[in-house]
Order: C-alpha cells, then sequence, then structure tokens
C-alpha cells in the first residue's frame, strides 16, 4: 500500500494519475497548503522540504519519497510500466521528465504566480514567464510532431509534462497553433486513468478560491 499525501496542484496530480495508470493500491491523505500542514513536523519527517506529493510505501519498510519526479521514477521502477528497461529508451524517458521537472513546471509556475496570484500587478514578470512557458511548449510541441509520445511509448514523461501543460489557459499562456500539442494532450486527456487520477484529491467547486487560497501563501 501507497500512502499519498497531495493537494490538487499540477505536481500532485503528477502521481496521482501515476498510480492510477499503475493500478498500484493507495490511500490517499490530502493536504490543505492554506492550513500550512505541509510544515508540520508530522509531515517534514517525510519530506523535509515541506512540499507536496510525497508517499510513504507502507510495502517496504515505511520507505519515504518526496519530489514529484523522484516518485514517478520509484513508482515506474517498481511496477515495471511506464518507463523503459534499456538503457537508451530509460534516458529518453528521463530527458523528459526532467524538461518538465527543470523547465515547464518552474516556468509555468512562475506565470501562475504573477498571471493569477501574485497580489502586486508586475507587467514584465508575467510577460517574461507566459513568454518562456510558451517556447517550452513550442519545444513540446516540435518534439510531438513526429512523435505520438515524448519518448516512444506513453511514459511517465508524457504524464509529468501533461500535467502542467494541460493548465496553460490558467496562466494566459496561448498554444494557438500548436497542433501536435493539442493532440497530445487531448489523446493523455482522454485515458481513463488520468480522468481519475485528475479527481484527487478534488478541486474546490470555485477556481477564484485556489486564488484566494494561493495568496494566502505569498504573504
Amino acid at each position: 500500500m501507497i500512502d499519498l499525501y497531495s493537494s490538487p496542484t499540477p505536481n500532485g496530480y503528477k502521481v496521482s494519475i501515476l498510480l492510477e495508470e499503475l493500478e498500484l493500491p493507495y490511500a490517499l491523505h490530502a493536504i490543505d497548503l492554506s492550513s500550512g500542514a505541509q510544515k508540520e513536523p508530522w509531515f517534514t519527517a517525510i519530506n523535509p522540504n515541506g512540499r507536496i506529493p510525497a508517499i510513504v510505501d507502507r510495502a517496504d519498510g515505511d520507505f519515504p519519497v518526496f519530489e514529484s519526479g523522484a516518485i514517478m521514477l520509484y513508482l515506474a521502477e517498481k511496477a515495471g510500466k511506464l518507463i523503459p528497461a534499456d538503457e537508451k529508451g530509460r534516458s529518453r524517458v528521463v530527458q523528459w521528465l526532467m524538461f518538465q521537472m527543470g523547465g515547464l513546471g518552474p516556468m509555468m509556475g512562475q506565470a501562475n504566480v504573477f498571471a493569477r496570484y501574485f497580489p502586486e500587478v508586475i507587467p514584465p514578470a508575467i510577460e517574461r514567464y507566459r513568454r518562456e512557458s510558451r517556447r517550452l511548449l513550442e519545444v513540446l510541441d516540435g518534439r510531438l510532431a513526429d512523435n505520438e509520445y515524448l519518448a516512444g511509448a506513453y511514459s511517465i514523461a508524457d504524464i509529468a509534462n501533461f500535467c502542467w501543460a494541460r493548465i496553460h489557459e490558467w496562466p494566459g499562456v496561448s498554444i494557438d497553433g500548436l497542433g501536435s500539442l493539442q493532440r497530445w494532450l487531448d489523446a493523455i486527456a482522454a485515458r481513463p486513468a488520468v480522468q481519475r487520477g485528475l479527481a484527487v484529491p478534488p478541486r474546490p467547486e470555485d477556481p477564484e478560491a485556489l486564488v484566494e487560497k494561493a495568496r494566502t501563501l505569498l504573504v
């Protein structure tokens, strides 16, 4: 059994979708980020960085894993699915996973902060992160023009990048003209396991409630 500590965020959905795809049994522990629970000692014992998601593998001596990309690698390799066993195939998946971890996620995260959550409107910051997010989405589109998925077969690299690319409208990043990216987004969104994973944990009915909660974390 996997204990999943998560919230309705792109990084959180990466792990819940993966657990659904792998059909691994798990128990959800929803974390309300605005409450500060992720900074409490019981949680930092699992993730010293005080961020979601995190897991504890109860089947393997209560083994904790933090950082969403590290969790994805751990679970995929544990299950022997969604990551190739051969050296070069695995490397291709890891490269595109790192693309999301080091590029798309941070840039879109900052676009979200400055376009939606930051109490002060700073146009140069908004445009800078929107522009860089668009550039990274164009990189994905270029890769997908000649490939059904990012690294051969459907993999954790697709899940990781999908969870961030799918929210491009939230910070105001257009994907007009990126037909290959749109085709890929639609194909992944249609997967039943992805749909189940996106419901864990459920989002508030009012999206603006997320904005208000996020702003409390910035002050």
